[in-house]
This record gives structure tokens, C-alpha cells and sequence, in this order.
């Protein structure tokens, strides 16, 4: 599958390093007709994704991505530009909308901005970062938007997690 290749590096950005109204951006990627077909013969067999022959005659008129599929890529492209926030894990998405079908060819791309940003008010190791992502197309049409809610740790809590 056409992708970005994945580098383990450590985190190192905590919570307290982080501020409301950051914004990022990956590099651009073009979606193919066989990643697509890939994608949804294995985990979304729907025919308007799966068989191009069938699909002109869906209302996409040709295959499209599944949103599946489109969340997976955005997983792959969020991992370029976040992959230094020492996160806990991600917790939810809220207000999740897919916009606009991913075509064969398209170009697309993705942001993310920090919205908000809460300490924990039980623990103190880890606070909460609420981020807008967006998965774009290069016309800037956005194509799945959602919020993203996910734990982030603090310093303190990166340093219990290096003592133990």
C-alpha cells in the first residue's frame, strides 16, 4: 500500500510543551485506485469501493476510499507531523464527518491544530489535548474533519514512567 514509511522515535514533547493554536501539516500523498481496492477488499468489501467495474455505476460513479481506509492514511500522516508528543493514548474522537469522498488520484494531505488544552484534575501525570484534524485535499476542500481528544503526559509523568 502506498504510504509513508515509519521511523520509531521517541516523544519527547510533553503536555506543558504544547499550545493552543498549533498548527501542523503533513507532506502531500496521492491516493491510487489499487490502494483503494486493497484496502477494501481486505477490511471494507462494499462494492463502490471494492470493484471499480461496479462501482461506475454507484452514485461516486468509480471507487472511492472507504472512510476506514481514509482514517488509516490520516493515522500514517498524523505520525509524520505528531510523532513527538509523548502521548498516553487517544481517548475519543468528537464531531467526526466525512466530507467528501477520496477518489483515485486525489491529493491529499493533513493539518491538525491544538483547541484546547486541560490539565488532569485527578492526576498529575498527564493532562488532556483536544486537536481539530482535518485530512485535505490540495484545492483545500476537507475532506473527513473530527476533533480528537487524546492524554498527554506531563513532565512529572515522563519522569515516574523513566524511573520505573
Amino acid at each position: 500500500m502506498n504510504g509513508t514509511s515509519f521511523v520509531a522515535r521517541e516523544p519527547y514533547r510533553t503536555f506543558e510543551d504544547l499550545e493552543v493554536g498549533e498548527f501542523r501539516k503533513s507532506s502531500p500523498r496521492t491516493v491510487t485506485q489499487d490502494e483503494i481496492v486493497e484496502f477494501a477488499r481486505s477490511y471494507d468489501p462494499q462494492w463502490f469501493h471494492a470493484d471499480p467495474e461496479s462501482a461506475k455505476e454507484s452514485v461516486f460513479g468509480e471507487v472511492v476510499a472507504s472512510g476506514i481506509h481514509v482514517l488509516a492514511m490520516w493515522r500514517q500522516m498524523d505520525h509524520e507531523i505528531n510523532w513527538d508528543i509523548d502521548h498516553v493514548c487517544g481517548i475519543g474522537w468528537d464531531e467526526l464527518r466525512l466530507k467528501r469522498a477520496v477518489r483515485a488520484g486525489d491529493v491529499i494531505h493533513v493539518t491538525s491544530e491544538i483547541v484546547e488544552l486541560n490539565p488532569s484534575k485527578s492526576r498529575d501525570d498527564r493532562g488532556t489535548a483536544l486537536t481539530r484534524y482535518a485530512v485535505v485535499l490540495e484545492d483545500g476542500t476537507e475532506c473527513v474533519t473530527f476533533t480528537s481528544i487524546n492524554l498527554v503526559y506531563t513532565r512529572e509523568g515522563r519522569e515516574r514512567r523513566a524511573r520505573s
